[in-house]
């Protein structure tokens, strides 16, 4: 496969200067090279092109093809004068090229390029006097036998026309105005083609040949006669007969419809013909030959016989008018500076048709067993998006992405929009403004424990009690003896069946605590008034898991089985007539509207976790923050004082808890809203506890979805998916800011598809291992034709 080289000169002036940018890769293929650099004003290049030019046209030339140019009847110019000019302009150009500035541009090429290489170089620029420039005569070329220059200008990818199938090659030849010139022989020369129908029309009527536009199939269309570009190179005129000339817009329509029937090639052997290839870019045929200035007969008649001859012997394009090209170099005795004159105009970063692509309407395969290089690239693209995302799969099975991914599943959780509190809920709180109560002095504290005095505790049971509460629930440590208690406590405690106290089981790191003791909450109730106070909690500390139930080791002190927030939330369903319901022999659970499983030891983000007991993911009540649970809460002060109506607490839930920062009393958990200690909001314990028997409650009352994450093939089949569309955004992207344009598209796309499935569907769904997948894809796919163009110099390095 040839070599695609692409220098492009962006906005600039040859008063101001260009940014360059070279691109090197192989045909059809993303470029594995490119490299910035930058051209310095040199405002003299184009001074020399217009006196060379000048020169050349002053030319005392035999008959050429140039109608409608200005003449100097004065004066002549000399072949010498010409030569000396197109020398001075080759030294200036070539100094140019040489610069500074550019030196990186010319090392990468020496770098990347073998002089054995077939190279098609397109130079590109706005910038019209770019165009005109002799690009051939750059010393760096001579260095490499088989590359050649084309001009080309800004384009979108040309989609190949469709025709039917035929052995032969058409060619629409059009011989128009010829006063003065002879363009017989460029007939003799079309005819003696080998399998090709050629087709004349001679100075025919604007009609006639718009009609053989429209109603037939056309490989090739050729043009002999006279024709001109307007200074600018702008617009081209091309003179059909003796009374009608047409601009190449005057033919937009018919052309494009040659286009999409499969026209692949326009030769103009014609004068001046840089105006007519800039005319033609806006209609898509993919390859334009012409002549950037008058052309005498001879010469156009010889590029004509020299090209078609090796181009049909199944040359490449470009090898074939580069061959063609020098082939001039022995007439320019007596036709100076002819081999500047054939130029290559792409249309499409396509690579070129050979004459048996257009002969047979089939493109050539690039391996061997015939396979199609777009297949090649497919099956290539399917192989690394696959690759990808099954590694990326194993990566993460063992773990190695979860703290990256918790983190953007936090961030998700942020990103949902809020929503009410639960109004089913009423928060007790003691601060630290409550433990200057003269009730609750710091020396009441026992063991070293600190705790609710009696009295406090006593007054604020007897308030809520008288206010009918649902449920009362002491998210508060009592493991003292029962001596130490308040013998009134106690039997408040023991009658009233609305009450739900907590103990912790025994971990790794703590002993367990039993609270409170049996003669407070006697065994044959504690099942249903007694439950751990255990959290799930990450190893970087933040609380994302719902402990909903678990089988306690014997030796822990505490034997609850349901986690306390669990018990408030089932008591609470009862008295709604909503009942636990187990099914599938235990691997679902039904509890009003809401049917769950508990989380296997495999799931979303998490792939090394404590899977211990039965959990869920906490699905948090959406607000600015986990505080905002319930209504505001109310503080011990408040309760002791009376400042609470009948209506805040009756048939509610209550929880007691603390929120005091004092040392003995604090007990805060990192969630996964944003806060200042370690980039996580800590949050109250009591805080917790109602928003995992809200996320219960709301979800058996309401149907609220508790959140789920895909299961194990689901989430590979995710990850392949956006695997694969890194690599058909490799695939179908043909320049560097295309690419990255659509990779910030697709991943905006996927973001945006994580949140709205965790929003809408409570789906946690892999954002982060599919971003890598997408964005690694890509990028290989990229790197591919980069290692590919080094292994034949490591191959014979030394």
């Amino acid at each position: 496969m040839g070599k695609l080289v692409v220098l492009e000169l962006g906005d600039g002036s040859f008063e101001q200067g260009f940014p360059v940018t070279l691109e090197i890769g192989e045909e059809e293929a993303h470029a594995s090279t490119s490299v910035l650099g930058r051209l310095p004003p040199a405002p003299e290049i184009p001074a020399a092109y217009d006196r060379w030019q000048a020169l050349y046209r002053k030319l005392q030339l035999p008959p050429s093809r140039a109608m409608g140019l200005p003449k100097d009847r004065q004066r002549h110019s000399s072949p010498e004068d010409c030569n000396r000019a197109a020398a001075e302009l080759g030294d200036r150009l070539n100094a140019w090229l040489q610069a500074d500035s550019f030196r990186i541009v010319r090392e990468k090429w020496l770098q990347k390029l073998q002089s054995s290489d077939q190279i098609r170089v397109i130079i590109r620029g706005e910038d019209y006097r770019l165009q005109k420039l002799p690009w051939h005569l750059w010393d760096l070329l001579e260095e490499y036998p088989n590359a050649e220059v084309e001009l080309g200008g800004y384009y979108d990818d040309v989609t190949d026309g469709q025709r039917s199938f035929r052995r032969s090659v058409k060619i629409l030849a059009i011989l128009g105005h010829s006063q003065g010139i002879d363009i017989q022989a460029d007939r003799k020369v079309l005819e003696q083609i080998p399998d090709a129908r050629v087709t004349f029309l001679v100075e025919p009527q604007s009609k006639d040949l718009t009609d053989q536009l429209w109603d037939a199939e056309w490989d090739i269309l050729f043009f002999a006669g006279h024709s001109l570009s307007q200074a600018t190179c702008e617009t081209g005129i091309i003179y059909i007969n003796q009374q009608e000339s047409l601009r190449i817009s005057d033919l937009k329509r018919s052309l494009a419809m040659a286009v999409k029937r499969g026209l692949k090639l326009a030769i103009f052997n014609s004068c001046d013909g840089l105006g007519l290839a800039r005319e033609f870019a806006t209609l898509g045929i993919p390859q334009l030959i012409v002549m950037r200035e008058p052309v005498a007969d001879r010469v156009a008649q010889e590029f004509l016989k020299y090209f078609l001859d090796r181009f049909s012997k199944g040359e490449s394009l470009y090898l074939a008018v580069r061959r063609a090209r020098e082939r001039l170099e022995g007439l320019e005795s007596q036709y100076p500076c002819a081999t500047w004159l054939p130029v290559i105009y792409p249309n499409s970063n396509q690579q070129p048709p050979t004459w048996q692509e257009i002969k047979t309407g089939k493109k050539r395969p690039d391996r061997p067993g015939g396979v199609p290089n777009i297949g090649i690239r497919l099956l290539q693209g399917t192989a690394v998006g696959l690759t990808i995302s099954l590694l990326l799969a194993g990566v993460r099975y063992f773990g190695f992405l979860q703290p990256l991914e918790l983190m953007a599943y936090d961030h998700l959780l942020q990103r949902r929009p809020h929503e009410r509190p639960d109004a089913d809920f009423v928060v007790i709180t003691v601060t630290d403004q409550d433990l200057q109560l003269p009730n609750q002095r710091p020396e009441q504290r026992r063991n070293g424990k600190a705790s609710w005095s009696d009295s406090a505790l006593l007054q604020v049971l007897e308030k809520l009690e008288a206010y009918q509460p649902a449920l009362i629930g002491l998210d508060i440590y009592r493991d003292y003896p029962v001596e130490q208690v308040d013998p009134k406590l106690v039997q408040r405690m023991r009658q009233n069946d609305r009450l739900i106290t907590i103990c912790k089981v025994s971990d790794h790191n703590h002993p367990g605590i039993k609270s409170p003791p049996p003669e407070v909450i006697p065994e044959n109730s504690r099942d249903g008034r007694l439950g751990f106070s255990d959290f799930a909690i990450d190893r970087d500390g933040v609380l994302r898991r719902q402990l909903f139930a678990m089988n306690p080791p014997a030796s822990s002190p505490c034997q609850a089985a349901y986690a306390f927030n669990t018990l408030l939330a089932l008591r609470y369903l009862e008295r709604k007539g909503v009942n636990l319901e187990f099914l599938n022999n235990g691997r679902e659970v039904q509890l009003g509207k809401a049917r769950f499983k508990f989380l296997p030891e495999h799931v979303g983000g998490y792939q090394s976790f404590d899977n211990w007991g039965f959990q869920l993911l906490l699905n948090y009540r959406a607000s600015r923050t986990p505080d905002a649970i319930a209504s505001e809460p109310i503080s011990l002060t408040q309760v002791l004082q009376g400042e609470l109506s009948p209506e805040v607490i009756k048939d509610k839930i209550v929880l007691i808890g603390t929120t005091a920062r004092t040392q003995g009393f604090r007990d805060y958990v990192k969630t996964p809203y944003a806060g200042e200690q370690d980039g996580y909001q800590e949050v109250p314990g009591v805080i917790l506890q109602a928003q995992a028997i809200s996320q219960l409650i709301r979800a058996a009352l309401d149907g609220r979805p508790l959140l789920w994450a895909l299961p194990l093939w689901g989430d590979v089949l995710w990850l392949i998916g956006w695997s694969l569309i890194g690599s058909l955004l490799a695939l179908w992207c043909q320049r560097p800011w295309q690419l990255g344009l659509t990779l910030v598209i697709a991943i905006a796309s996927l973001y945006l598809s994580c949140l709205l499935g965790l929003i809408y569907l409570a789906c946690w769904l892999p954002l982060l291992p599919a971003g890598l997948g997408l964005v690694s894809s890509a990028a290989v796919l990229i790197s591919i034709p980069k290692l590919r163009a080094r292994l034949p110099q490591a191959q014979t390095a030394p």
